[in-house]
Order: structure tokens, then sequence, then C-alpha cells
């Protein structure tokens, strides 16, 4: 199966072209703290605008719920993108109605019309197919050909990903063809030694992922509040740290499956520890089986981390999906800075998962061209790690 590429759309001049893309920004008082998923869209973008198409975007911003509310408004994107874009960029007040409409009719070719948050709609979202395809076809009678780039939106089926990419000719952009690249250059054959590190707060949310991948990799590194869950299995005490504690068989037997198949699963051997989830709470570094009964572990120690750079600077192929620790506060981010200062400084191809893993490099003033590549969907790539069809790119898929 291979992806529709723009390039399959043909001439766009004077087209308008739908793009779905992922503009689901974090914003602080109105302002947008993070940028990346824009400069991720500006490829395709500037592809579009620079062939003579008029482009209308589709995106979300948050969860209105099917509600119009003010603070989820793509005002601060369509700012922003302006700024970042050589071209003009009109905001529609709403998304498929009269101002929508009004704003794609006056489109001139090489120029962009942002719609307003499709979440505002309650049919975007909707389990009802017959809904969703009713507001799918409302999009595409405002354009000639769809372009699917929001990758972080890939693995769901909803209006503007899946239904309007049945409807209008579609193609995947940019952004998503280098997202299932590389994300299956870390799936399908990766160039080995190939290494996992998962961290993040739950085990539960990567069940999938870790099934799958014992049958792929050859090393595991497990850090982050999910190793805490790993630690209870192996019989140790983790104190007042995130555990899951229905978990706890389950992860006996992917510990004895990586045993049975040579898989090399490697859990925190020190733990930085503080009394409460607190910014300057006291932290101190404890051995990984002496966590004290009132003290919670925060994030992976010095030994550990250094344990799990070693690991990393002899792979060939490395997806690094979750943080190592509360990397938040300065006092538990060192763990979640080794992993990356080993990865930037590897020579191995490198897939960062999107969400925490991605905020985490940016915050902590890495050089994005140091990695292979980072993922904008976390979700969508936890799903591809896991083995699973995404809905939004089969749709694209000859």
């Amino acid at each position: 199966m291979a992806l529709r590429s723009i390039e399959t759309l043909g001439d766009v001049r004077g087209k308008k072209v739908l793009v779905r893309s992922d503009f689901n920004v974090p914003l602080q008082d109105g302002t947008i703290t993070d940028d990346g998923r824009i400069r991720a869209a500006l490829p395709t973008l500037t592809s579009l605008v620079e062939a003579g198409a008029k482009v209308v975007i589709l995106a979300h911003l948050g969860r209105p719920k099917g509600h119009v509310k003010p603070e989820f408004s793509l005002a601060p994107v369509a700012k922003r993108l302006g700024e970042l874009i050589d071209t003009k960029v009109t905001l529609a007040k709403d998304t498929v109605g009269e101002d929508a409409r009004r704003v794609v009719a006056s489109l001139e070719e090489g120029h962009i019309a942002l719609l307003e948050n499709v979440r505002f709609d309650k049919r975007e979202t909707s389990k009802d197919e017959a809904e969703r395809e009713q507001l799918a076809n409302e999009y595409a009678a405002l354009a000639d050909c769809f372009v699917s780039d929001g990758f972080g939106v890939v693995h769901r089926k909803q209006a503007s990903v899946y239904d309007v990419a049945k409807i209008l000719p579609s193609a995947a952009g940019k952004l998503v063809v280098k997202e299932i690249e590389s994300l299956r250059r870390v799936t399908d054959n990766p160039e080995r030694p190939y290494g996992v590190v998962l961290g993040g707060s739950k085990v539960s949310d990567k069940l999938g992922v870790i099934a799958n991948l014992l049958e792929k990799a050859d090393f595991l590194l497990i850090g982050g509040g999910m190793a805490y869950t790993f630690l209870a299995a192996q019989g140790h005490s983790v104190g007042s740290s995130l555990l899951e504690n229905d978990q706890v068989n389950t992860v006996k037997e992917y510990m004895k499956t990586a045993g049975e198949k040579g898989v090399e699963l490697l859990l925190p051997i020190d733990t930085v520890v503080a009394p409460e989830f607190k910014a300057d709470a006291p932290a101190t570094v404890v051995d990984s089986d002496k966590i004290p009964d009132d003290h919670m572990g925060l994030d992976i120690g010095p030994k550990t981390a250094k344990l799990f750079s070693n690991k990393i600077a002899a792979a060939k192929t490395v997806a690094w999906n979750g943080p190592m620790g509360v990397f938040e506060m300065e006092a538990f981010a060192k763990g979640t800075a080794a992993v990356a200062k080993a990865l930037s400084e590897s020579s191995c191809f490198s897939v960062i998962g999107g969400g925490d893993s991605a905020a985490a490099v940016r915050q902590l003033g890495y050089d994005e061209s140091s990695f292979g590549h980072i993922s904008t969907g976390g979700g969508a790539s936890l799903e591809l790690l896991e083995g699973i069809v995404l809905p939004g790119i089969d749709v694209l898929e000859d």
C-alpha cells in the first residue's frame, strides 16, 4: 500500500484545496507557547500557495465538545501562521457557515482561509457515521480536493480527517508522508540494534505498544511513572510513587516474555525521589529497590541515565515515547534531558513520539535537526508503534 501524495492531485492552480492541519497548540492567556505544529505544517501550505492554489484550512484547538467557546478560537493560530508564511491568511468566523462560505468564495490564488475550530460543531467527532458524513459533505462543498496533513488526528474517524477524504480527490500532505515514512522505518524493518525508550505516567497507556515491541525491538528502556509498576512487579516497594496495581500481573508477563524472546528490558536502577509532588520538594537519589515508604519517584537517577545513554549510543535505530520524569520541574528533568542528549549526539536514526517527548525536547533547548524525526502526533505515533491501522491513513492509500 502506498500513500497518495500531493503530486497525485495534479495542477492545483486556481483550485480550492481543503487542508486538514493540526494546529492544536498550547496556549497561555491567549498566547501560543509552542508553535511547533504550525511550523510543521508550513512545507505543505507553502507548496500549495506557490502552486497557486486557494488554500482552505480545517483545524481544531482544545476540546470545546461541540460548543462555540471563544477560548478555543483559532484566532491566535491565524495570527501566528500569518507571521510565518508569506501570504495573506484570513480567519472565517465559523467553520461551514455563512462566513466560511463568503471567505472561501473571495479567496485569491496563493492565499489562505483558516476556518474556525472544527470541534465547535459536534458532528466533527460524532460516533454517528451519518452525522459525520453530513458535515463532511459541507466541507467538501467548499473545495475541489483534500489534503490530509494533520498527523495528530489521523488515528481518529472524524469528519475532517476520514469522511471528507472519501468524498473529494484526496492525498497526504508532506508532513503526513514524512511522519509515516519515519515511523515505518522504526517499525517495519529497523536497522539493528533497535531500541525503544518508553516513559510517561501510565503503563496502561502503552500496553499494546509494549506487546507489539516485544516482537520487534532488541531492547526496551522503561522510565517515567510507568517504571514503578515494573519495579513493583519485581517485588520492590515503590513508596508513594505512581503505581497501577491492576497492571502488575500484566507487567510480570511482559517481563517473562522479554526474557523468553531475548529482548533486553532495562528498568531504573536508581531513582530521584521526593516526599511530595512539588517543584521545590527536597530531592534525593536512592537505589530503585530502596525507595522510602513516604517518598515518591519523580525521575530516573544518574546511574540509570548513564545506563540508558550508553544503550542509546550503541543502537542504530531508536524510538522514544514519553519523558523519564516530571521534566516540567527542573529538579526532575535530568533523566529526560539525558535521553534527549544521548539521542541528539547519536548517529542512530531516532524518532521522538509526539506529545510530552516533543515538548520536552523543545523546552530543554535541543536542536530539532539533531534528531531523525520529531513526531507531531502523540496518540497517532503510539498507535503506529502498536501496529494499529490508522483510519485517516488507510483512506489515503492505494
